[in-house]
């Protein structure tokens, strides 16, 4: 099954390995290291995040490196777009409504 960046994102964990790998390349032991949970639990959230490419793992000699692909992200920018343009137009409606309600003197 291919799986896809929101799934990847959906967990907490998988989210704060990306934030990690973001600024820098780490083996797996050097990810594992900053989170509490086992080495293994570690590298099922490295398939999963390798699955849908926003990490890239490369091998040199015995160490596996990983390393953010971010720009597989565009995908969750662009949806989080359209209801960014949604609620924008949303707000300024209400507020050119409650701007026109405080003009008009009550009743």
């Amino acid at each position: 099954m291919r799986r896809d960046v929101f799934q990847a994102i959906a967990d907490p964990t998988r989210r704060a390995i990306i934030g990690l790998l973001a600024s820098q390349s780490l083996n797996l032991n050097a990810v594992a290291d900053h989170f509490p949970v086992s080495r293994p639990a570690i590298s099922k959230h490295i398939k999963i995040l390798t699955e849908c490419g926003l990490i890239h793992v490369r091998k040199e000699g015995r160490e596996r490196y990983c390393q953010a692909n971010l720009h597989q992200l565009q995908q969750v920018s662009a949806w989080i777009e359209q209801y960014r343009k949604f609620w924008e137009t949303k707000l300024d409606a209400l507020e050119s409504f409650l701007k026109e309600q405080n003009l008009k003197p009550s009743s």
